[in-house]
């Protein structure tokens, strides 16, 4: 999707700035994953300095989580700041090792907000953990359908594959309308039914002219 479908070509006022996030989920093995989290913060051309023709990046921080799958424990954890306005800032990166050894699942944000809210820590970063959190939830899915697709072994053997379903799905109740504890959707997870296909999936699908079988057949 590009830029413009997002925002305006042409607004109406003038631009004064600019904040990007961006998570990006790797699959490292059948047992473990990696979250790559960006923050930016842009001032456009010509703003901060007159004349100059680049735009400035004011913030620019990384953040790369390696998590064990399926239990979505951080196993590493470290912050790296590239753009920042005060020297002191890199003081903070290495709080953020408390990571490790935590579940990014349940409870995760609050758990962030407890150890680096405020003076504990980075603003900037902890808005980034908490954009992180629901990618590697998102990231579980593609995980089971990445193993499922290449024939490779999963990380759960067939013998606990509804009791992974179950956690898997555990991290998402409550977390939306959709998926309040006492709705549909949740009752079909408790009941050990198939969630219907995703509306973007079964678009695609149809697009390509298959059958939603092919994704109901994956594990």
């Amino acid at each position: 999707m590009s830029a413009q479908m997002m925002f305006p070509e042409n607004p109406e006022f003038p631009l004064i700035h600019t904040r990007r996030y961006e998570v990006r989920a790797f699959r490292m093995a059948a047992d473990r994953l990696m979250l790559r989290g960006v923050v930016v913060d842009e001032k456009p051309a010509g703003l901060y300095l007159k004349g100059d023709e680049q735009p400035l990046w004011l913030h620019h921080m990384i953040v790369d989580l390696e998590i064990v799958y399926p239990t979505f424990l951080i196993e590493k954890a470290s912050a790296t700041f590239h753009e920042h306005p005060h020297l002191e800032c890199t003081h903070i990166t290495d709080h953020y090792k408390k990571l490790e050894g935590m579940s990014i699942a349940r409870g995760f944000n609050a758990k962030v907000k407890e150890l680096f809210a405020g003076a504990r820590g980075c603003t900037h970063i902890t808005a980034l953990l908490s954009a992180m959190a629901p990618v590697a939830i998102q990231a579980g899915w593609s995980m089971r359908v990445a193993a499922s697709s290449s024939g490779e072994p999963n990380a759960v053997d067939e013998g606990n594959f509804e009791e992974q379903r179950r956690r898997q799905f555990a991290g998402t109740i409550n977390t939306c309308h959709m998926w309040d504890e006492n709705g549909a959707l949740a009752a079909k997870v408790k009941e050990g039914n198939f969630v219907e296909v995703p509306l973007s999936v079964k678009k695609r699908l149809k697009e390509l002219g298959r059958g939603e079988e092919e994704w109901l057949n994956l594990k």
